[in-house]
């Protein structure tokens, strides 16, 4: 199980099986295919890389504990276990995606649960 963290170290999210990713709270969130994260409407998000979900600017989301690269992870914070996975809504057929930009070490100003 991959646990992803935001930017100020708060458990946001997690993959059971590096295909699925849920919120904390346990609803489904997205879907990762080919290294890209979408939304189960099928919406594009970004990229998932060495460790890091990158939004579709190439801007830093989350973040998993032995993410290579990037700005200063912060210190996780205490956190209890993630809520027991929802039901998985219909994946939609995934939206056509942005050409990969270059990766910043910047950190996206948006939120994960926010692009879902």
């Amino acid at each position: 199980m991959i646990e992803f963290f935001d930017h100020d170290g708060q458990a946001t999210a997690v993959s059971p099986d590096e295909r699925t990713v849920y919120l904390w709270n346990g609803n489904a969130a997205a879907f990762i295919q080919d290294g890209r994260i979408y939304a189960y409407s099928g919406r594009f998000i970004g990229w998932v890389e060495n460790g890091w979900i990158f939004a579709d600017d190439g801007r830093r989301l989350l973040f998993e504990f032995d993410a290579v690269g990037g700005p200063e992870k912060p210190q996780r914070q205490s956190r209890q276990a993630p809520s027991p996975a929802k039901r998985r809504p219909e994946q939609g057929a995934p939206q056509a995606h942005l050409p990969k930009p270059a990766f910043s070490r910047e950190w996206s100003s948006r939120e994960f649960k926010d692009l879902i």
